[in-house]
């Protein structure tokens, strides 16, 4: 996949059934993504409330031209009274893994938060056997910092993730 097309855009009402998709219907969830059915009317509340973007968090469309490739999301993870940075996530289509938007869409996350806010470092986090991913927050100029042991409970398991990080001054 040509990833030079690839944009962020903020969710509009139309996009909301690709996000129900990608999450809830287990054939359409990413093997590490899927933590069983949920709140169907989740997404919508959330838009009609505040558009799915806020102060301590976001989400946006990941697309090409008019199609939707997935969506990617931030929150604020607060340190102290003075300091905080962002925690971002990723979630696309089952046709459009594996060919380099995600990598993409993260890069310009990326840059996107640094631009607009006065975070001075960004994380990721993905299960210690999500390889695909690993390769694609490295790839979007994220170091490996180390593992947690146990932190997500999936598919009757707790799980392992390894965490991700790129600070301002990393930013190529």
């Amino acid at each position: 996949m040509d990833t030079s097309d690839v944009t962020l855009r903020p969710v509009d009402e139309a996009d909301l059934p690709v996000m129900e998709r990608v999450l809830r219907h287990r054939e359409d969830a990413s093997h590490f993504q899927w933590f069983g059915w949920r709140d169907p009317a989740r997404w919508r509340r959330m838009w009609e409330e505040n558009g799915l973007l806020t102060d301590d968090m976001g989400h946006l469309m990941v697309a090409r031209g008019a199609e939707r490739l997935g969506f990617v999301s931030w929150r604020k993870i607060q340190m102290s009274l003075a300091s905080y940075y962002w925690n971002l996530g990723i979630a696309l289509m089952p046709e459009a893994r594996g060919q380099g938007a995600g990598t993409e869409a993260q890069r310009q996350l990326v840059r996107y938060l640094f631009a607009h806010t006065p975070v001075a470092r960004i994380e990721a986090d993905t299960e210690a056997d999500n390889f695909a991913e690993q390769r694609a927050l490295e790839k979007a100029g994220f170091t490996r910092e180390g593992v947690m042991r146990g932190v997500i409970f999936r598919d009757g398991q707790w799980r392992d993730h390894v965490r991700y990080g790129i600070l301002r001054d990393e930013l190529g």
